[in-house]
């Protein structure tokens, strides 16, 4: 596969709802190695990079679906099919990296961790898509819970930025929308 042009890659990016196939170590290695190469303020590469693929879906659901059965108001046949919804939820790609951020008892040093594992995601994405991978970036309040954060062994005081769903595209990909760069750009001179 050729190398894809940075502007190519940016434009094209799509988000994949439905992905199945299997990306095996060496390729998540080398999307995770892109991801760190994002900008790091002080260089305190705060992000971390959790794996989970085959049961550990499994298992990671189950934990999910536990947290929304103590939240949700639903009973009977209709709580029983949302929670068994939830459990699905890490099934639909093949392949999740977590990325999560140590959170600084500085509120400046902690934002700026924060803003550079969100650089660190949208670099995965992008290599990930310029290796003809799908994928998407997630959060919802499981990324919110900490009790999903000691499931999956991520520090107390640490923050979920992204549930990224990886996998090769199980759909066609989606149509690019109209952007208006008048209504986000302003110039002081």
């Amino acid at each position: 596969m050729r190398s894809m042009e940075v502007m190519e890659a940016l434009r094209g990016r799509r988000s994949i709802g439905k992905l199945d196939g299997d990306i095996d170590d060496a390729q998540v290695r080398e999307l995770v190695e892109a991801a760190i190469h994002a900008p790091n303020h002080k260089l305190t590469e705060p992000w971390r990079f959790t794996v989970v693929r085959g049961d550990a879906r499994v298992r990671l659901g189950a934990a999910w679906a536990d947290c929304e059965a103590g939240r949700t108001t639903l009973t009977g046949a209709e709580r029983d099919a949302y929670l068994r919804r939830e459990a699905q939820k890490p099934l639909r790609a093949p392949v999740l990296i977590v990325v999560s951020t140590r959170t600084d008892a500085d509120p400046i040093v902690a934002q700026e961790d924060f803003a550079a594992s969100a650089a660190a995601v949208q670099n995965l994405l992008l290599a990930a898509h310029a290796r003809g991978f799908g994928a998407m970036w997630r959060t919802g309040a499981m990324a919110y819970d900490q009790r999903i954060n000691e499931h999956l062994g991520v520090e107390r005081s640490d923050r979920i930025v992204a549930i990224v769903y990886l996998g090769r595209a199980a759909m066609p990909l989606p149509r690019d929308r109209p952007r208006n760069v008048e209504a986000v750009l302003r110039t002081l001179s």
